[in-house]
This record gives structure tokens, sequence and C-alpha cells, in this order.
């Protein structure tokens, strides 16, 4: 007989291990750009349009989860200043330079959470180095609470992945910047995506040698470790229950 060992727990895929920044971050940076230059619609409309789902976001977390959502509100906010100066018409370098503020507050917030001992880009990094392995789970806490023996170089490279992506997004918003008073508008109009897109690979490239590989090896080391350790236990506890018996 095949012994039943209750419900199986479907492993996250990698849209479940990414979907918090997809939605915090992709969605409303991607609708934006999608109402605005595929649609047609106006700054302003394209602005209010992509505000939405961090709005949401924002009044769920504190309606339903008694806290903040970090990124959802820094997009609400920087899309709220940005509506704000959209007033300021006329000149399409500014509308241009305009089109950094997002990447920018983002980026200031990222930085902040280190500063302040909670990392944003660990909401996305967590699930993708744990992939629903209850293992892993319970080594992430121990190292991230101080209980392991690797908890400070842990800690260390959760906070050097949010600081390669905070820094990488503020490169990326002050080329924007710049290029919007130097290269000529054309140019600057698709060479703008050329730099997110750039900034996007070297934010995976140098963040996943320098912070998620790093970490990896400690999950699965913490995560073998205690495996070993409860093993021990077990076996120690064979004689001492056939003593008593």
């Amino acid at each position: 007989m095949t012994k039943n060992t209750g419900p199986q727990v479907r492993k996250p895929s990698v849209l479940d291990n990414f979907k918090p920044l997809l939605i915090d971050v992709a969605v409303p940076l991607g609708s934006y750009y999608v109402f605005k230059d595929a649609l047609g619609m106006s700054t302003f409309a394209a602005l209010a349009w992509s505000s939405v789902v961090p709005a949401m976001r924002t009044v769920w977390a504190l309606v339903k989860e008694r806290k903040t959502n970090g990124l959802a509100a820094i997009i609400l906010a920087a899309n709220l200043v940005s509506l704000l100066l959209t007033f300021v018409t006329g000149d399409p370098r500014l509308m241009l330079a305009k089109d950094s503020g997002v990447s920018s507050t983002v980026a200031i917030g990222i930085l902040v959470s280190v500063r302040l001992g909670k990392p944003m880009m660990t909401a996305g990094m967590k699930p993708f180095l744990i992939k629903g392995d209850t293992a892993k789970e319970a080594a992430w806490q121990r190292l991230a609470s101080g209980a392991a023996a690797d908890s400070a170089a842990f800690r260390r490279k959760e906070n050097a992945f949010s600081v390669v992506w905070g820094t990488v997004l503020l490169a990326e918003c002050i080329a924007r910047f710049v290029g919007a008073y130097t290269v000529p508008v054309d140019t600057m109009v698709w060479l703008g995506s050329v730099f997110m897109i750039g900034a996007i690979a070297i934010g995976f490239v140098v963040s996943g040698g320098l912070a998620v590989e790093p970490m990896e090896r400690m999950l699965k080391a913490e995560a073998e470790a205690e495996a070993v350790a409860e093993t021990e236990a077990g076996q120690a506890e064979q004689p001492a229950m056939s003593v008593a018996a």
C-alpha cells in the first residue's frame, strides 16, 4: 500500500517567484509606456491609469495586511509627482527628463530601505531562492534572524542585492536625465529604452554573482547542516529509548 502523505504542495513557478516585482514594478512601468506610446494617450492620462495598480496594492496592504507595501507605495508616489510635473509643458527635453523620475524614486527608495534594515528587493529574491522548499524556508529564517553561523554574511549579501539594484536604477536615471539635455530628442526617444534594458541586464548579472549565488550556497549549506543535526539527534534518542524500555 502506498502511504498517503497528504496533499502535495505545488512548487512555485518562475512566474510565482517574480510575481511581487512584476506586480509592484513591471506592471506600473510597463503599463505607462503601453498607454503612452502604444495607445497614444497623453502623458497625464498614461500616468493616471498606470497608477491604478500601485494605488490598489498600497490600499490593500494597509487595509488587509496592516502594513505598507513599500515598492507599490514608491511607484504610486513617483507617478503622483510625475502627474504634477506634466502641467509643465512645451519643452520636449523636460518631458524626456521627467521619464527618469520613476526610476530615480524607486532607486532611492530601495537604497533607503537598505539603510533602514529592510531591503525591498528581498521580496522578489526570496521566493526565487527558496523555490517552495520548506527546508530552505527554515534555513532562510535562521540565517536572517541571526540564529545561524553565517547569518552576518547572509544579511550582507541580502543588503548587497538591493544596493546593486538601487545603484543600477539610479545610474540609469542619471544617464537618461543627462541624455535628455545633451542627445538629440529623436535619438533619446529610443535610447532611453536602451538605457533601461542595459540597466536591467547589468543588475541581473552583478546581483547574481555578488549576492544571489552566495546566498544560494549558504541556504543549501544551512539546510543540509540542519538535516544532519536532526538525523544525529534522532540516532541519539534511539539508544536512550531502548534503555528506558
